[in-house]
């Protein structure tokens, strides 16, 4: 291990101390295996979605396993979070007679993205599952399949490719340019896209967190410590917005998981 990557690790490391800031960087994504199976190594992300989902589903159970009539706290709680999802993404995009039988899928995507998110404030764990790009990728691929399926289920093979391809004769002579772009545009860009859009943002908003917060902690030496106030200050402020922006994530990727399947349903033109 080289001695930039031994500072990255050193808790003792403060400024004046003639050691250099330990940045965080790549090296701050990647965790050890807590245990490995058959070849299969187990980490901390992946523990944090095991416990996410677990999670999720002992709250909809408490909240609706045993459903009254005149709803208690936890009932309410689920009632309105289900709903949110419901009226403010499904119905919008879909119209409620056609999207009823889409919001369980909807209402568990929200609702995992957002808890895999939020994990990054939570003390102890500290990371967001969503920034290590296999989890988008394979939330962004279930939406995916379910887009291309719904599409040719629609419209038949030819009718699917046409509306993939936003095919129209009456687009004339630059007919072939607009199937080439569209085709890329949907079967390629659009899942990537929808995938990097959540990690990037969960990767950009950790790193800054990490910055501040081993900022704090760096500059708590001599006079720097006054520059370690400041730093704190920023790392609360970062921590209330990165709670805007976890939601703000969960209800995007949600929203455009609703767009894709409304496309896919709409009649050719």
């Amino acid at each position: 291990m080289s001695s930039d990557q031994t500072l990255a690790f050193e808790t003792n490391c403060h400024i004046f101390d003639g050691c250099g800031f330990p940045a965080p960087g790549l090296h701050s994504f990647k965790f050890e295996p807590l245990f490995s199976v058959g070849g299969f190594d187990f980490n901390k992300p992946m523990l944090l979605a095991l416990l996410g989902t677990v999670v999720i589903v002992w709250f909809f159970w408490a909240a609706f396993g045993r459903a009254k009539v005149v709803p208690g706290k936890l009932q309410m709680v689920g009632e309105a979070g289900y709903d949110f999802v419901r009226r403010g993404l499904v119905y919008e995009a879909l119209g409620k007679k056609e999207g009823e039988k889409y919001v369980p899928l909807m209402v568990s995507l929200f609702f995992f993205v957002w808890i895999m998110n939020l994990w990054s404030i939570i003390p102890v764990a500290q990371f967001p599952v969503t920034s290590i790009i296999a989890f988008p990728a394979g939330l962004a691929a279930i939406v995916y399949v379910l887009w291309m399926y719904l599409t040719f289920k629609k419209h038949g093979f030819v009718g699917g490719w046409k509306n993939i391809t936003g095919y129209d004769k009456e687009l004339g002579a630059i007919l072939p340019m607009i199937v080439v772009i569209e085709f890329f545009s949907n079967v390629i860009i659009r899942p990537f896209t929808h995938a990097v859009r959540l990690f990037a943002n969960m990767f950009a908003g950790h790193l800054l967190l990490l910055m501040f917060t081993i900022g704090s902690w760096y500059l708590l030496n001599g006079i720097g410590i006054v520059y370690a106030g400041a730093s704190f200050v920023m790392t609360i402020l970062l921590t209330a917005f990165e709670l805007f922006i976890q939601a703000v994530q969960a209800y995007v990727f949600v929203l455009l998981a609703c767009n894709y399947v409304q496309g896919a349903l709409a009649e050719h033109h």
